[in-house]
């Protein structure tokens, strides 16, 4: 099974997908987000669109423990196969150490 590159996926999705927000800024500037389940920052732009890449990073709460977080990362040689795409870490160490292994794990 051959992958779609990025660079085309991004092409078909960018003007009007299920996850794109748009909303007016000052002077009625328009100003597009995204929704997407791994888009850090949530803007619409392809650096940071988990459709048009390989490598995406997403930090949610911990469920059961307090200051704890779940690091979840895609990992790019499991793209055919859903189930096995996502990998999760639980992180429970003091905040500059989390924001600093998550500012690791970034896409470049």
């Amino acid at each position: 099974m051959t992958t779609v590159p990025g660079s085309l996926v991004w092409e078909l999705v960018k003007k009007n997908n299920y996850f794109l927000i748009k909303q007016f800024g000052n002077n009625n500037a328009k100003v597009r987000f995204s929704k997407e389940p791994n888009n850090l920052y949530n803007v619409h732009s392809c650096k940071f669109s988990s459709l048009a890449n390989s490598k995406t990073v997403a930090v949610q709460p911990s469920a059961g423990e307090d200051k704890a977080v779940v690091l979840s990362t895609t990992k790019t040689k499991k793209q055919n196969t859903p189930a096995k795409l996502q990998h999760k870490t639980l992180m429970h160490k003091e905040f500059r150490k989390m924001a600093k292994s998550v500012k690791n794990q970034e896409m470049d």
